[in-house]
Order: C-alpha cells, then sequence, then structure tokens
C-alpha cells in the first residue's frame, strides 16, 4: 500500500493569528510531504511495501539499517498526529476524565503546563514534547528528532512538534513563546481526551 499524505484537519488559516498560513503551507505541504515522498521510495519494491505505517515503524525500529525508513515513517506519524493535537480556539485546560488524570497524576494542570513546557524548551536540537500514557500513568516526555513513543510502549494522547520548522516563520528563534501560545490557544484536548478514553 502506498503511504499517503493526508489533509490537514483544518484549513491552512485556521490556527492564525497563532501559526500563520504560511508556516502550515510550509510544515505540511513541503516538510510533511517529503516525509511521505521520501518513505514511499525507501519502501518500494521491499516486504515494507504492504504494510500500513504503524507497522512500519514498528518493523525498523532500533535497526541500523532501517534508519532511513524509521525516520520517514516516524517523522509521517508524527506530524499527523501534531495537526491533531492542536485546533482553532484551542489551548487551555482540559475538562472531565482527563483533567481528573492530570490532578492525579502531576498534581495540578499548572504542573503539567510546567512540565510539558520543560519538556519543549529543554529538547536539544529538534524532536518533540508529548503527553502519554505509559503503564497507566500519565507523564511528560520528550524525543528527539523523529523518535516516538509509539516505540516505547506508551500511549500517545498529545504531542507539541519542536523542530524549528514548526515555528520558525511565526515565533523565530522564541521557542519558549510558541510553547506558551501551543498551551495557552492551541492545544486540541478534545483529541488527548479521546485518545485517553480509547487507552483505558
Amino acid at each position: 500500500m502506498t503511504i499517503e499524505l493526508p489533509d490537514l484537519p483544518y484549513a491552512h488559516n485556521a490556527l492564525a493569528p497563532h501559526i500563520s498560513e504560511q508556516t502550515l503551507q510550509f510544515h505540511h505541504d513541503k516538510h510533511h510531504a517529503a516525509y511521505v515522498t521520501n518513505l514511499n521510495n525507501l519502501i518500494k519494491d521491499t516486504p515494507m511495501a504492504g504494510l500500513d505505517l504503524e507497522a512500519v515503524i514498528s518493523e525498523s525500529a532500533g535497526d541500523a539499517s532501517k534508519a532511513g525508513i524509521f525516520n520517514n515513517a516516524a517523522q509521517v506519524w508524527n506530524h499527523t498526529f501534531y495537526w491533531h493535537s492542536m485546533a482553532p480556539n484551542g489551548g487551555g485546560t482540559p475538562s472531565g476524565a482527563l483533567a481528573e488524570k492530570i490532578d492525579q497524576d502531576f498534581g495540578s494542570y499548572d504542573a503539567f503546563a510546567e512540565a510539558f513546557a520543560t519538556a519543549g524548551a529543554t529538547q536539544f536540537g529538534s524532536g518533540w514534547a508529548w503527553l502519554v500514557l505509559d503503564s497507566g500513568t500519565l507523564k511528560v516526555t520528550k524525543t528527539a528528532n523523529a523518535d516516538t513513543p509509539l516505540v516505547h510502549d506508551q500511549t500517545p494522547l498529545l504531542t507539541m512538534d519542536v523542530w524549528e520548522h514548526a515555528y520558525y516563520l511565526d515565533f523565530q528563534n522564541r521557542r519558549p513563546d510558541y510553547i506558551k501560545t501551543f498551551l495557552e490557544k492551541l492545544a486540541n484536548w478534545s483529541f488527548a481526551e479521546g485518545n485517553s478514553a480509547r487507552a483505558n
């Protein structure tokens, strides 16, 4: 099967003024699309050509000879998850069962937000900050480059891309401002709540 570039779940200008239309045009239509193209070229005429995306990630993880396949496959998955981790009029605090779980596992939403912001700000170079379920407990984690919680026995609930191409056109080198904006204006808590509910 051919891996396809999924459409954004909203218009290119839907996250403005926080994330600009230009950023999404470059990030989704160029960067994300390139990972899809590269992956399809790498798996063409191999046993992986018939696998779905998560199976390709699983089959290539930890195999140095398949590092190119893993990097592109995981980046396709991570980016798709990231688009859904944001929403127009998003941000703020979650509600319901996820809010209760955050209070239980972090002590408060503010403690979670501080941990998440720190993970994003301290990821050296390129990578991702995540809210995950790990053996039934909510945790904040970060991964470098294309790494993904999928290969660490964790269930991703929400992610924030901290590769520079995610924010540089809008925030230049001010990654902490981008992180603050993500939490206050963009985070899609309905998506995270759905992921949490399906995992339980």
